[in-house]
């Protein structure tokens, strides 16, 4: 595993960094991000990104299922969680009422790095709409499965697995095997096999995209993702527009999708 991975401090400013620079910017081209905004993230581990819409006015609500992770995210947002600008929940998303639970719906809700660790994901979009307030818009970045490391094979202990590409396309039975070969954690092993099922590409994301009664308004393909900036020192990329044309072959290339997207009119979202 990379040392930044266990830098707890460090990732926050590497999340909330990447979403001030590329995250708000991405959304700001169909909407302007502005204070008293509602901002919902779903997954937000220590809210380094939510830290982004604060600077922004936004009133914040972070969701986790991890309880250690929220109590950091406590820490690192104290004066903004003592003032109540952000509150935070260890929910589970489908055991949650909007209303009930945070008191409205969101114009903008985040998943970074989210989706692809979701079962059931078509389930998962049509439970979104019950947090989107009228006209209000989902932002998904994540690695698509065919990308080098889009097993997130990255968080291994054994460094041979961390910095090796693709083995994670092997079928499950071998992917497995390959793991609990070298992999001495058992847990990551758990975690990896979960997210080489549920591990999303870019078909299959905009096939569910427009089957749950969403329209897609933003897409950004990257080469480089933006947040090997922070770790790697890497500048972003944005994939070559033919390349990014050429179903299949532009997924194994592709480190990073970005999407913005809203229910569609037809469906009572906005037009």
């Amino acid at each position: 595993m990379y040392e930044f991975h266990r830098n707890k401090p460090q990732y926050f400013n590497f999340q909330y960094q990447t979403a001030r620079d590329f995250i708000i910017p991405f959304i700001e081209q169909e909407m302007p991000v502005k204070e008293g905004m509602r901002v919902l993230e779903i997954g937000c581990a220590e809210a380094g990104v939510l830290k982004a819409f604060l600077e922004r006015g936004c009133e914040c609500v972070g969701v986790d299922l991890s309880a250690s992770r929220i109590e950091l995210a406590k820490e690192f947002l104290a004066a903004d969680f003592e003032a109540v600008r952000i509150r935070f929940f260890t929910k589970d998303i489908y055991h949650t009422d909007p209303e009930e639970d945070f008191g409205y719906r969101f114009d903008i809700i985040v998943l970074k790095d989210v989706i692809e660790h979701i079962h059931d994901q078509d389930r998962f979009m049509r439970r979104m709409e019950d947090f989107l307030a009228p006209g209000g818009k989902v932002f998904f970045g994540f690695p698509p499965w065919q990308m080098p490391y889009g097993g997130h094979q990255q968080i291994c202990d054994t460094k041979l697995l961390a910095v090796l590409p693709y083995f994670h396309l092997l079928p499950a039975q071998a992917y497995r095997f390959v793991l609990e070969l070298f992999e001495k954690n058992p847990v990551k092993v758990t975690n990896l096999m979960e997210i080489h099922e549920t591990g999303i590409s870019i078909e299959r994301f905009e096939r569910i995209v427009a089957s749950t009664g969403y329209r897609l308004l933003q897409r950004r393909y990257y080469l480089v993702n933006p947040i090997y900036q922070y770790k790697f020192g890497l500048k972003p990329i944005q994939q070559a527009s033919l390349l990014a044309r050429i179903p299949y072959v532009r997924n194994f290339l592709t480190t990073c999708m970005y999407y913005l997207v809203e229910r569609s009119a037809s469906d009572g979202g906005s037009s």
